[in-house]
């Protein structure tokens, strides 16, 4: 019985999450296709044998697949999924004028960029609707990780505990929490810490580090990251400032992410971190169980950011490969040869399928550890 339920808390959020964020993906490829005047031959939920399919009615197979794991648009005249091979030989003159590989490079790369901007304005509109709708997204004054060198290591802080007050004001928020550390005068932090219910008291000599953020300033510092869960206020807004600032939640997010893989690549953070469908299902689970909605429809917007924000990568078969190969075109104001294209695809290929397999070597790890903890 223990594994039905598990299936119900895992499997069938992680289908219903993956689902939704593919088909926004591809949906994105799809529309800008048919705007720029090329014909979609196929859509496709998942991979592998069709299980169901039906025909509309400008030719269109839209199916589900048997695989459950991502999904494709392929373009007409496309000998495969991703768009690097085309049967242009055996289309007649008309129907060459609807196969994607016929098209100049600004429409093949409008169509590119359509699906990573779906997984953008998809996650736009969540926020957009949770902050008008629902209340504004804050962030918790609880500590996520230490630095190392740190003063809040020199006090024995640690990951988890949660900022009470900072020199006797309360705060409610980690930008509270970052205010009252920037607004400090005496280079000391007395911070009342909530540790697993136990309520502790730390007197924190601040570091004084130089800030560089286009004006070079020396600013307080304790040393420490907010954790990446996020609270609710009450606090609704109205649909100007709910879509600027879910405009702004979007980029704060792609500008974390990508200071995180920077880390990643320079050696500074942990390549452990990295993780594939696995880690992406366990979590759909943790929070389909023991959370709300709400926090589910974050954790999408979260995950259609970082699925819109990695297919952008340069990398060959990804769409942002495809980008790159693009613009190369429009600079040459030619076509790069068959030839070149198929080894440029076929390294993307091996390298995508490594990243895989490392991603999915990090998730086993990770699981063991839970299951044994």
């Amino acid at each position: 019985m223990n594994w039905l339920i598990n299936i119900a808390y895992y499997v069938l959020p992680f289908l219903v999450l993956l689902g939704v964020l593919v088909f926004v993906h591809e949906f994105g490829h799809y529309l800008i296709a048919k705007l720029c005047g090329v014909k979609v031959a196929e859509f496709s939920l998942g991979f592998g044998k069709q299980l169901f399919g039906v025909r509309d009615a400008s030719g269109t197979l839209w199916k589900l697949s048997l695989i459950p794991l991502g999904g494709y648009c392929r373009f007409y005249g496309d000998d495969d999924a991703s768009s690097t091979t085309s049967n242009k030989k055996t289309l007649t003159e008309e129907e060459q004028k609807y196969a994607f590989a016929n098209q100049n490079p600004f429409k093949k790369l409008a169509i590119a960029i359509g699906g990573p901007g779906f997984n953008y304005l998809f996650a736009i509109l969540i926020f957009f609707g949770i902050f008008a709708f629902v209340g504004k997204i804050e962030y918790p004054p609880i500590i996520g990780e230490v630095l190392d060198g740190s003063a809040a290591q020199a006090a024995d802080i640690k990951s988890g505990d949660r900022v009470l007050s900072v020199n006797g004001n309360s705060v409610k928020t980690f930008q509270e929490f970052r205010l009252e550390i920037d607004m400090n005068t005496t280079g000391w932090a007395d911070l009342e810490i909530d540790r697993a219910g136990k309520i502790l008291h730390k007197n924190i000599k601040l570091k004084i580090v130089t800030d560089k953020d286009g004006n070079v300033s020396e600013r307080p510092m304790v040393g420490v990251t907010s954790v990446n869960t996020v609270e609710l206020s009450p606090t609704k807004m109205g649909i100007t400032e709910a879509f600027k600032e879910s405009c702004r939640e979007t980029w704060r997010i792609t500008a974390t992410t990508l200071r995180g893989v920077y880390q990643m690549i320079t050696g500074v953070r942990g390549t452990d971190e990295l993780g594939g469908i696995v880690r992406i299902a366990e979590m759909s689970g943790d929070i389909s169980k023991a959370k709300s909605v709400i926090d589910f429809l974050i954790f999408m917007a979260l995950l259609s950011i970082n699925l819109g924000l990695i297919n952008l990568f340069p990398i060959p078969v990804l769409d942002g490969g495809h980008v790159l190969i693009f613009t190369i075109e429009i600079l040459l104001r030619r076509e790069i040869s068959e030839r070149t294209k198929e080894y440029i695809f076929k390294f993307g290929f091996a390298l995508l399928v490594a990243l895989m397999f490392f991603a999915l070597y990090n998730d086993i790890v990770h699981l063991v550890k839970r299951l044994v903890s």
